[in-house]
């Protein structure tokens, strides 16, 4: 963002089309990689492709028929979009660190199977961290894919409007997975009862976290308004 928005704008033209094309690449290629895994850190790995590709989009955004006046909503919108990805994936990652403290090596989807039974308050949070990955309400990510969003309408550009429709194509799509791995903690058996432990402040981190993502969901106004300070003090 420093480099193109704040070093590069007068050229934005050129590098909202590359971006464009990245966007597509990425949640094609994202997406479908992602649906094929059974690994679970593999499967965030791929969807991390996806999710990027979601915020270019709001990065190509910024500049339509030579004017910035869309700049600080669309740019905010991907900063937003940045915030809370990485927030759902600290969290997400903190799961399964969690698990892989007892003994075992959280590798596959499979090993999140009957979390619900063993330890409720955790298949819960992780719950909320991928409806938000997958951009479901109430959570934080479903406002971030529609700010995207409404920035990409907003333009008034026919591209951009169906590049809307596209990521929302490609947003149900990528659904699929997320909820598989909630499928599992809920529906399938486990040879393992163990309620999983953590120390408090492993446990105060991922309850912090989680609340944030449902919070930031609920009320979005305060983070977004962060972000389009933020954008504002880049001059645009």
């Amino acid at each position: 963002m420093r480099l193109l928005v704040e070093g590069m704008l007068p050229l934005a033209f050129d590098w909202q089309q590359m971006l464009l094309v990245l966007s597509v690449v990425s949640l094609v290629t994202g997406n479908l990689a992602a649906i094929a895994q059974t690994n679970l850190k593999r499967m965030l790995a791929y969807s991390t492709i996806a999710q990027m590709g979601f915020m270019l989009l709001a990065m190509a955004a910024g500049v339509i028929n030579g004017s910035s006046l869309p700049a600080t909503n669309a740019y905010s919108s991907a900063m937003f979009y940045l915030v809370v990805y990485v927030m759902t994936t600290l969290g997400s990652f903190g799961i399964i660190l969690l698990i892989s403290r007892h003994g075992h090596e959280a590798e596959e989807i499979a090993d999140l199977a009957g979390l619900a039974k063993r330890s409720p308050w955790y298949a819960a949070l992780m719950t909320l961290f991928m409806l938000s990955l997958a951009g479901i309400p109430p959570t934080a990510g479903f406002y971030a894919k529609l700010s995207v969003l409404q920035a990409l309408v907003a333009t008034g550009q026919s591209l951009y409007i169906g590049m809307a429709i596209a990521a929302v194509v490609m947003s149900l799509i990528g659904a699929y997975y997320y909820l598989r791995v909630i499928k599992t903690m809920f529906f399938d058996a486990s040879t393992d009862t163990a309620a999983l432990r953590a120390p408090a402040d492993m446990r105060a981190v991922l309850s912090i976290n989680g609340a944030a993502v449902l919070v930031f969901g609920l009320l979005p106004g305060g983070l977004m308004a962060l972000c389009a300070q933020a954008i504002k003090a880049l001059g645009h």
